[in-house]
């Protein structure tokens, strides 16, 4: 089992930061094997396509440079025309499969491990040219799975040519038998899907290497208990530095609700140790909205700043705790709160229009509190 720096065992998966700092660095799982089976499978089927007409066209550029006019002979520029005109037509010719191979040389890297451009990967780094550290990597579990594919690939590649060939020797003879154009298309017929079939059998090559180095990559790049303890605490910083961070969000909170007192309808006390400032409007609220809250030196705060403006003080504390506890800054109050805090509401706008109408409204009492937003019932 791999031990990190500090000698502790890596049994810890690699958690997504890890792997992003891997990818930055250029280490992504990568299998030489699915590459090469892919451009030669790719090569051999497009040979195998295109082979008959590549091999007319050539045999047309061959003739080109063989069957010369004597006139060309003769003139001084007649060469060098000729050949241009022939790498014109082989350039052509090959350009589609160049094309293609190109395409499977870059893409096929990419079907394991995805794109990974990294400038770190091309440093120059001394310890790459330490011969103690090439020694280990060569007598390591990949030196000696790469010696192994080696073999595998002797061994697998050999056995399969050798079928091919005794499966074909019948029409190896038979070949002197037939016309040289008739010979040449058959011999490249038979070396075309000889081709796929060789290229073929690196697929169980490809298939053991494949998921050698996903589990290699993910145990190079496994970390310790204490690195993930570690890299948790980076990522959510320190214990002090977070309540820190807390306190000043709470005061930032603070400040923003002592703005919203000024243009709330009332404010419910208990009536020192709380205080829940309500605001409604009822053509885009569909219920009333606590915009403050708070509890001893805020509630006293609050209350302050209501008076200032002129916001009315309510005093019923079984109504504050509920509304205290019940919900948060922001929301609108609870629907089993509804008919208590319409109560309160309904009383203030009377005091309104009380200036008016000269009628002083009665303040309601025993307000509708069910049981169980009764939290802090033994509260002050």
């Amino acid at each position: 089992m791999a031990e990190s720096e500090n000698g502790q065992e890596r049994t810890e998966q690699a958690t997504p930061k890890r792997l992003q700092e891997a990818r930055e660095k250029g280490q992504v799982p990568r299998s030489r094997e699915l590459t090469t089976l892919a451009m030669l499978l790719i090569a051999a089927l497009t040979l195998s396509s295109l082979g008959a007409g590549m091999v007319e066209s050539l045999g047309d550029i061959v003739r080109l440079g063989l069957d010369v006019d004597r006139k060309v002979i003769f003139n001084p520029w007649g060469g060098v025309e000729t050949l241009i005109e022939a790498l014109t037509q082989a350039f052509f010719l090959l350009a589609p499969f160049l094309t293609i191979m190109v395409v499977a040389a870059i893409a096929a890297p990419l079907a394991l491990g995805g794109w990974a451009f990294s400038t770190q990967a091309m440093a120059f780094k001394l310890e790459k040219l330490n011969p103690v550290s090439g020694l280990k990597r060569l007598f390591a579990l990949r030196g000696l799975m790469e010696l192994g594919k080696a073999l595998a690939k002797f061994i697998l590649i050999g056995s399969v040519g050798a079928a091919l060939i005794w499966h074909f020797v019948p029409e190896f003879i038979g070949l002197g038998r037939e016309s040289v154009s008739a010979a040449v298309a058959h011999a490249g017929s038979i070396l075309a899907w000889s081709f796929v079939v060789l290229s073929s059998t690196l697929i169980l090559i490809a298939g053991v290497d494949v998921p050698f180095q996903l589990r290699d990559h993910a145990n190079k790049l496994k970390m310790s208990h204490q690195e993930v303890k570690e890299e948790h605490k980076n990522i959510e910083g320190k214990p002090e530095v977070k309540s820190r961070v807390r306190t000043l969000q709470r005061e930032i909170a603070q400040r923003r609700m002592m703005t919203e007192i000024p243009d709330a309808d009332v404010v419910i006390t208990n009536p020192s140790h709380y205080a829940i400032a309500l605001r409604y409007n009822a053509d885009n609220m569909a219920a009333p909205v606590v915009v403050a809250k708070g509890v001893e030196l805020l509630a006293t705060q609050i209350r302050t700043i209501a008076a200032a403006n002129d916001v009315p003080l309510f005093e019923a504390p079984p109504l504050a705790r509920a509304l205290y506890y019940s919900t948060e800054l922001n929301a609108p109050v609870p629907a089993g709160l509804y008919l208590a805090v319409a109560q309160v509401l309904a009383y203030v706008y009377q005091l309104k229009t009380a200036t008016k109408t000269g009628v002083t409204p009665e303040k309601p009492a025993d307000l509708d509190v069910p049981d169980e937003f009764y939290q802090g019932r033994d509260a002050p």
